[in-house]
């Protein structure tokens, strides 16, 4: 990584490649070493040009640079350095791209997602450093350490972050110190950073009001994420709830959740993994909705990369089922919609892996972005349903 000026600030510096693709990067300011790990969410690769920047940047100058292909590191107040992220963020708005026809939905959804991905990386060149205690050392900063070591844990050495990573800790901090209120459960849920969080109701109402066997003493909750859908199981009189994710962060916020309702004794939280050993009367899973690439853990809630959570839960419950025992797959249509899945594409699979579908259950999604016009996917989220398929062995 090469660091450069600005006003006369003089900075070089060194990058050590680790192990997990983490880099340290190293350099001197005004005869002052300084060293700190580059952190990235989504992955992405510690960049190759940094300057150091401050108040007397302006925001026009600031975009010219990120597009030339710098990064740039602030050390000025805070406050200003939000308000610089927010014109960068304007400045990216404004960039005009062919759209495709309006009748094209599928195109349509490509491009919006290459739109927010081109705004997302001019963004992710504005970057801050965290001492080693997480603390953000600049004028009118927040103290941000304890959201901070929540959602990274314990730093032991100074790093390097995007403003806009930040942004999304605190913000996520606060979700998870005030709760989301979930009616169907009657209580909060708590979610973690990194974790989808359940503010779509109409997928949890669905497994509320979905027919529960009274015979029903143990059941899997697939993809558990906050562990909200454990939860309800437990509320509805499952005695035993056995948990799972594959991420590490989802497991903890699970068993967290599960401790704060009272649940510690009847939800297992494991992982990571799909389906735990043994089987059960009921295996619930919500996979992720759209087929795509994850870029991030909290991606993981949206995408499913080559369908491959939906297909191994469907291949995977004849043996994890007990005789006479039922599925719950929660799916919305918005794939299909999109033209990103064929629309016989779940039959076909159901099918093959010789499930029987017993009934299902539809609903209507209730979210702001569901009666948005100005979406340019508002075609495709006026009609999406959501839907709980109930589901046996043939």
């Amino acid at each position: 990584m090469t660091f450069g000026s600005d006003r006369g600030i003089r900075v070089t510096s060194t990058v050590t490649h680790r192990e997990n693709r983490l880099s340290t990067i190293e350099w001197s300011s005004d005869h002052i070493q300084h060293r700190a790990d580059w952190h990235s969410e989504n992955g992405a690769p510690a960049p190759r040009i940094v300057t150091i920047a401050d108040d007397r940047l302006s925001a026009d100058r600031a975009y010219r640079r990120i597009k030339a292909g710098e990064a740039l590191l602030w050390r000025g107040d805070y406050n200003n350095g939000r308000q610089l992220l927010a014109a960068l963020g304007r400045r990216a708005d404004r960039t005009r791209t062919k759209q495709p026809p309006s009748g094209d939905l599928g195109a349509l959804y490509q491009h919006e997602r290459a739109r927010k991905r081109a705004r997302a990386n001019v963004l992710g060149n504005l970057l801050i450093q965290l001492d080693a205690d997480n603390h953000l050392d600049l004028p009118r900063a927040p103290d941000v350490r304890a959201a901070c070591t929540a959602a990274y844990g314990r730093a032991g050495a100074a790093r390097i972050v995007t403003f806009s990573e930040l942004l999304g800790v605190l913000g996520a901090y606060r979700w998870q110190q005030q709760g989301v209120e979930v009616p169907a459960l009657g209580a909060r849920i708590h979610p973690g950073y990194g974790v989808f969080s359940p503010t779509r109701s109409e997928y949890v109402d669905l497994v509320a009001d979905a027919p529960l066997d009274p015979e029903v003493r143990t059941a899997f909750d697939l993809g558990t994420g906050t562990g909200v859908l454990a939860a309800l199981l437990a509320q509805r009189g499952v005695s035993e709830v056995v948990a799972t994710d594959i991420t590490t962060r989802a497991i903890r916020c699970a068993k967290d959740n599960a401790e704060r309702l009272g649940y510690s004794g009847v939800i297992a939280v494991t992982g990571p993994a799909l389906y735990p050993p043994g089987r059960a009367d009921l295996v619930v899973c919500n996979p992720p909705w759209l087929p795509g690439v994850p870029t991030s853990d909290l991606e993981r809630g949206v995408y499913d990369h080559d369908q491959s959570m939906l297909t191994d839960f469907v291949h995977g419950l004849r043996a994890h089922l007990m005789p006479r025992g039922e599925a719950w797959l929660v799916l919305s249509d918005l794939a299909e919609l999109l033209g990103l899945r064929a629309a016989d594409y779940i039959p076909r699979l159901l099918d093959d892996a010789g499930l029987s579908v017993m009934g299902k259950l539809t609903t209507r999604p209730r979210h702001p972005r569901a009666t948005d016009r100005d979406d340019p996917l508002a075609v495709a989220r006026t009609a999406e349903t959501t839907s709980l398929w109930r589901l046996r062995p043939r």
